[in-house]
């Protein structure tokens, strides 16, 4: 028993050690690993600074060098690694191996002492960590790659750094504000041939001229634009101005921005009286929508206030938006009828307003404030509308004080509003097709109000939007035409069929 001891004791003595020496082996390959890392990197680093001067005639050579420095800089790690988790797993065993010798150090019984020490032997003289090497197979040398293009370099001194793309100029006679769409135009001062694409940055704002810091906004960025002329669309008309400004650009880096340029983009902005609408008519901001429960939801919004709007057109000041709000009662009895919270005072301006498909029957268009409570659209002299039934048969038609005109064009679920308040125009849109469908001709003598009656089913209202170029074109032809072929408008004191909703 004391020679078996002794002999466990040796072999526990040489374990340790090979512990302790695979220990400080796991230190070495992670430095190693490190070193391979930081090497690899400067001579990445020194393959850029020479590249660099040699700029594109060198790239397919700089690629290929490249891939081959990642290869082995791949292998070298894998290597290192498969070796770091063969010491991790001798490591492992070997502790294991350590502990359980040790608990059977400290038997007394001879004969289980014995009989464990002969199977600990065992398994100690089939451990891993006598069989592994502990010398790296791999080392973290990676001179072997560097390069040197000195004598290329001599060759090449004519080559120089790229110039500094100078400052594009937007041309603003150029510049197009319509359809939602903006269209900017720049040129460069002088022909650059090394300019590789253009970056455009816009912002909207309140303010035209020098930005507010206050309220400074964050630029919007298309970047790789290869034309001279670039169009943001589908905006949202929300603020008075946009602010734009385009930089050169070469493979290199950046030029400094062009002098901004301030764009108007005005557009009709307005909410939905809530305040006013009809109790069976729920008012979500730009939403509304019949409610055969009677509108109690509306009750706890009663009074408040429709906030955060911003870009109002000119002349609609807060006075009027507010005389405009929350001075009139609610619609009632079969008026189901909201108007918008913005008056219309002077100038053109144009929205739309989209139906759900089970729509039953719904009205879009204007109104003086006079408009009682009672009242419906296109049934006074002070309100004008087109009026869409899909209830048992589908008719369009106009409407005005109390009269109606069937109009056999196609249904649509999307109508757009166009009204010149200084010209006495008022025209309705297939906002799809953009196919006019009835136009009045009248003096405006008072502030309008849009105005929408919507029942079995709801109205999407889309507000901050321009006239669309299609019918600011129709206009100037119907300002050319004379007297005698404006008979396409329909005067509101001409005769037509009566009609009720």
């Amino acid at each position: 028993m004391g020679e078996q001891r002794e002999d466990l004791q040796r072999i526990v003595s040489t374990l340790a050690n090979k512990k302790d020496e695979i220990v400080n082996f796991i230190d070495i390959l992670k430095q190693t690993i490190r070193n391979v890392q930081v090497n690899s990197s400067n001579v990445f680093r020194e393959l850029d600074k020479e590249f660099d001067a040699l700029h594109s005639v060198l790239d397919e050579m700089k690629e290929s060098m490249a891939n081959t420095i990642q290869q082995e800089r791949t292998e070298k790690i894998q290597a290192l690694n498969n070796q770091l988790g063969q010491c991790s797993s001798a490591l492992e065993s070997s502790e294991e191996l350590l502990e359980c010798a040790t608990t059977i150090l400290n038997i007394k019984n001879p004969m289980e002492f014995s009989k464990a020490a002969r199977q600990i032997k065992d398994r100690i003289t089939a451990c891993p960590a006598f069989r592994i090497c502990l010398k790296p197979t791999i080392s973290d040398n990676m001179s072997h790659l560097m390069v040197d293009f000195t004598l290329e370099r001599h060759v090449l001194q004519a080559l120089k750094f790229l110039p500094v793309p100078k400052v594009p100029e937007i041309n603003t006679a150029a510049c197009l504000v319509a359809d939602n769409c903006v269209t900017v135009a720049w040129k460069m001062p002088e022909e650059d041939s090394r300019v590789d694409h253009f970056v455009l940055e816009y912002k909207k704002t309140d303010y035209d001229g020098l930005a507010r810091v206050k309220d400074e906004q964050p630029w919007e960025v298309i970047d790789y634009v290869k034309d001279y002329v670039y169009t943001l669309s589908g905006l949202k008309f929300d603020k008075k101005y946009m602010t734009v400004r385009v930089q050169a650009c070469n493979k290199a880096l950046a030029g400094d921005y062009s002098d901004p340029v301030t764009l108007e983009t005005k557009a009709f902005v307005f909410g939905l009286d809530d305040t006013s609408s009809h109790l069976n008519l729920k008012v979500e901001e730009n939403y509304v929508e019949w409610d055969p429960t009677g509108g109690k939801g509306q009750e706890k919004a009663k009074g408040k206030e429709n906030k955060g709007r911003s870009g109002a057109s000119p002349k609609r000041t807060s006075a009027s938006r507010s005389a405009a709000k929350g001075c009139r009662d609610r619609f009632t009895g079969e008026s189901y009828t909201v108007l918008g919270d913005t008056a219309i005072e002077s100038g053109e301006h144009y929205w739309e307003a989209t139906a759900q498909k089970d729509c039953k029957s719904y009205s879009v268009g204007v109104t003086y404030r006079n408009l009682g409570k009672f009242d419906q659209l296109g049934k006074t002299n002070s309100s004008w509308c087109i009026h869409i039934n899909n209830w048992l048969q589908s008719t369009l038609s106009a409407k005005h004080n109390n009269k109606s005109k069937t109009l056999d064009l196609p249904i649509t679920d999307r109508i757009g509003v166009y009204c010149n308040f200084d010209g006495g125009q008022l025209m309705f849109y297939n906002a799809n097709s953009m196919e006019l469908l009835y136009a009045f001709k009248t003096k405006f003598t008072q502030p309008l109000l849009p105005g929408f009656m919507v029942w079995c089913g709801g109205l999407s209202v889309s507000t901050c939007l321009q006239v669309p170029s299609v019918v600011k074109a129709f206009q100037k032809s119907v300002n050319g035409l004379n007297s005698s072929t404006c008979s396409l408008y329909s005067v509101p004191v001409m005769p037509i069929e009566s009609s009720h909703c």
